[in-house]
């Protein structure tokens, strides 16, 4: 039970370290994060101001699965609220191939970015609902 626990907290750190990593350059250089990440120069030209209001958002996505690690009586809550925003723009991504805006490629490229925090918010978010629920079984089991 206890390498389960070692294995969601490192993905869960990874979401951590990839969000607030691409906030900070979003935040901080977005012209930047738009020519050193491959294949957004080819999803539109370059806007500062979307480029930022994205890095806020990984930065609340980073806070989220961070607070959650030391709060366990919020933790579903805020990794859930994360990892939806890690589905849709997962989501996102697939719509795009499936309208053919996008070839199959761009889904194994951008996996390490997009798909694979998605998941690892999955697998987390389950992880904290199935400790909330054996915590809350164990509290009502106690009180008789």
């Amino acid at each position: 039970m206890q390498t389960l626990k070692y294995c969601i907290f490192a993905m869960v750190w990874f979401n951590v370290v990839l969000a607030a990593w691409l906030s900070i350059h979003m935040l901080y250089d977005p012209e930047g994060w738009y020519y050193f990440v491959p294949g957004v120069t080819d999803t539109g030209f370059y806007n500062q101001h979307f480029i930022r209001d994205i890095g806020i958002i990984q930065g609340f996505i980073a806070v989220a699965f961070a607070i959650g690690t030391f709060k366990p009586e919020r933790r579903t809550e805020l990794w859930a609220a994360a990892t939806l925003w890690l589905i849709a723009h997962a989501c996102f991504h697939l719509w795009e191939v499936a309208v053919g805006i996008c070839s199959a490629s761009v889904l194994v490229r951008d996996f390490p970015a997009v798909s694979l925090p998605a998941l690892f918010g999955i697998a987390g978010t389950v992880w904290a609902c199935m400790q909330s629920s054996m915590a809350h079984k164990s509290l009502t089991a106690s009180r008789f």
